[in-house]
């Protein structure tokens, strides 16, 4: 049985989670608490040094990272429609991770932080500037494509979906960004779709 270690409000384990729900595949979820330490503790240290969430245990595979989850996931149990094999096209969809660790983990998704978790180190001026970058590079490149890249849905919308969605945690307004409200309307209709808290249900197309 598949474990993945995650809180209920991060973002990267409600990715994670919405990979697994995508492909259809059954999983343990395991609760860290981290507003109470426990990703600093020696048990879960032994499973990530790095004291993050998410976590993935696949028998005697343990992965680390959102973003190489969602690689491990699309490559061990997904089709190549996920992510491809051939050189052009993956790396398309791995730029996207790197944008999702870039630009909107400095943006969007640092806006979210300093918001509702009250993390007052992060320069929100800095992180609404990066923001406002980001969601108009995502709303032009989105202008003549349904998906971010080969024309279905890859691990790379599902990289990039949660922190954008998100955006209204960190007082971002979508509003002048139709292109990504429509994009995340489309996620939200793929099968096997699940919420979490800030992010509801699909509207009716």
């Amino acid at each position: 049985m598949i474990q993945l270690y995650g809180h209920e409000l991060s973002g990267n384990s409600y990715k994670a989670k919405l990979m697994l729900s995508l492909l259809g595949l059954d999983y343990e979820w395991v609760k860290v608490d981290l507003l109470a330490g426990a990703h600093k503790q020696p048990e879960f240290l032994a499973l990530n040094p790095f004291g993050q969430v998410p976590v993935l245990v696949d028998e005697n595979s343990i992965l680390a990272d959102a973003q190489a989850i969602l690689v491990y996931l699309a490559r061990q149990y997904g089709s190549q429609q996920w992510l491809p094999l051939e050189a052009e096209p993956m790396s398309r969809v791995i730029r996207w991770l790197s944008t999702t660790a870039g630009e909107i983990r400095q943006g969007t998704e640092s806006a979210r932080l300093f918001h509702l978790f009250k993390a007052t180190s992060i320069n929100l001026e800095w992180a609404n500037q990066k923001s406002e970058f980001i969601l108009t590079q995502l709303n032009n490149h989105l202008a003549e494509r349904e998906w971010l890249e080969l024309g279905h849905p890859t691990i790379a919308d599902v990289a990039v979906f949660p922190y954008i969605a998100l955006a209204n945690d960190g007082k971002i307004s979508l509003q002048a960004y139709p292109n990504v409200g429509a994009w995340i309307e489309r996620v939200k209709h793929l099968p096997g779709f699940i919420v979490m808290i800030g992010i509801e249900e699909p509207a009716a197309f």
